[in-house]
Order: C-alpha cells, then structure tokens, then sequence
C-alpha cells in the first residue's frame, strides 16, 4: 500500500510556497508521489526533485492535466481533507486498516463540488480554517502513528540533531 497526495489547483504566482510545502510535508511523512493539477510548474517540480536529490528517498512529483479524470482513475481509495468533512478521529482507524493505495487530495483554489462527490472520505483535521499543509501533515502523522518520524531517508545531507545550533552532515564529502 501506498499513499499519494494530490494537489488540486495549482497557481503558481499565488501558491508558490503553500504548494512547495504541501510537496515537502508528503515526502517527509512517507508519501510515494505528489502530483498537481492546475498551472504546471517546472519551479515547483524542480524544487522538489533537488530536496529529494540532496536529503534523499524516492519521492516523485507529476503534473496531472485532468484533474477529474486522475481523481476517477486512481486504483485505489481517495481522502479528501476539508474542513467540512468528518473529523479524522473518527475514520482513521477504517482508513488505515484498508490496505489499497490511497490518493490524499488537498484543495489550492475553491474546491469543486464534484471532489466531494468523488471522493471515498471527505476528512476534517479539525473544522475549523487551517492551511492544507498541517492538515496534510496532521493526518499522515496519525495514519502512520509516529513511524514516519524515524524513517532515515539516506540522503546526501543529513542534519546532526542538537539541543542548540545547526548541524549538517554532507555523505559526499
């Protein structure tokens, strides 16, 4: 089983950073692939394939021209995280013990109704307005209970923690 996120309405002159973001908080909690509709953007793409080149993993990011037909086609069930939707707390468990792949959709621009419809799940990380990064981030840390926070991506830059100042190992020196 795999999880995958999946950006619906990409603009790149609004949503720059939030999308960056929503790209590194999947890959950081052990997401496969990220894919966008929307505007395609080779920054964005760029950006993301250089984070994975210098810290490590196998996350991959691709543009998805029909968003609807993507969505459809997926083989696998589809979590839409909304406000709106019921509270994960209450799903969670259901979610995580369906061992198909899951696509996890997060809106940019006004979500249309048709997601709703589509979608296996419409989730809530609470119901209250919250960017789509923590909620993103929230839910995959609770679908994998903590795991992922251990999960050594075998990159070339490797950060030492510490209680003060910045570490960073680099394994091409």
């Amino acid at each position: 089983m795999k999880l995958f996120v999946f950006r619906l309405g990409h603009r790149p002159e609004r949503d720059k950073r939030i999308s960056t973001h929503v790209f590194l908080a999947a890959r950081a909690f052990l997401c496969s692939s990220g894919f966008y509709s929307g505007s395609k953007d080779k920054e964005l793409e760029e950006s993301i394939k250089k984070v994975v080149k210098n810290w490590g993993g196998d996350f991959k990011i691709k543009y998805e021209g029909n968003w609807k037909k993507f969505i459809k086609n997926f083989p696998g069930i589809k979590i839409h995280l909304t406000m709106y939707g019921i509270p994960f707390q209450e799903k969670i468990n259901e979610i995580r013990k369906n061992k198909e792949n899951k696509l996890i959709i997060v809106g940019g621009e006004k979500v249309p109704g048709e997601v709703y419809e589509m979608a296996d799940y419409n989730i809530a990380v609470t119901n209250q307005p919250h960017s789509e990064v923590s909620a993103l981030a929230v839910f995959l840390h609770e679908f994998w209970q903590g795991k992922e926070l251990k999960k050594d991506f075998k990159g070339k830059l490797k950060i030492i923690p510490q209680e003060k100042g910045k570490k960073i190992t680099n394994n091409n020196c």
